[in-house]
């Protein structure tokens, strides 16, 4: 019977593993495609060679503790063309990776958050370890919603996290991650740095 157990969870285990992988990959695609729909999209179709990705791992798929942030004031938030953005600091999130404890600062747009399509966007920026050696130098992005916080917790997939568009391009106004959420550890997930000759708008 104890073999019967272990062989179940052996399997089950294996098909979670590909569905997630099946899950993250489509979510590439995805990723992908809106470059073409977008007009102001710093890649076409033949720069596609030059994006990469880790390996799908649902270890970085985790779940945070959230804390909302109350009387917070509107605060301009640098960008790599040395202008700034205005955001609220929203929440701060806590959770594990391995043995780490760590925290992060989820943000709101002013701007954004007076179009019915993005109200309820939450702005995630980060750097990490592997920024300069294995992704972009200036950090990855995570897009959330107010709608994925339930009984004070969020799930984020450190797997979607994504280049801003400076990566590729010079020429546009992408906010430089506050200090803050800089994490001391490596995040081998989501998007790789991009091999390609950078463009000039």
């Amino acid at each position: 019977m104890k073999y019967l157990l272990i062989a179940f969870l052996l399997i089950s285990s294996s098909v979670f593993a590909q569905n997630y992988k099946t899950i993250i990959n489509q979510h590439r695609e995805a990723y992908k495609e809106d470059f073409i729909k977008e007009t102001r999209s710093p890649l076409k179709e033949s720069d596609f060679k030059d994006l990469h990705f880790f390996d799908p791992d649902s270890t970085y798929n985790i779940i945070a503790s959230v804390e909302l942030l109350t009387d917070q004031k509107v605060f301009n938030m640098p960008t790599y063309d040395g202008t700034s953005k205005e955001f609220i600091r929203y929440a701060n999130v806590k959770f594990k990776l391995g043995n780490k404890s760590l925290q992060l600062t989820l943000y709101k747009s002013v701007a954004l958050a007076v179009n019915p399509l993005y109200r309820n966007l939450l702005f995630l920026p980060f750097t990490d370890k592997t920024n300069q050696k294995l992704t972009y130098a200036g950090g990855r992005y995570i897009d959330l919603s107010l709608l994925d916080i339930k009984n004070q917790q969020i799930a984020i997939d450190f797997n979607k996290a994504y280049n801003p568009y400076c990566a590729y391009s010079d020429g546009y106004r992408c906010p430089i991650p506050p200090e803050e959420n800089d994490l001391p550890i490596e995040i081998l997930a989501g998007e790789k740095k991009f091999t390609g000759e950078k463009k000039h708008k």
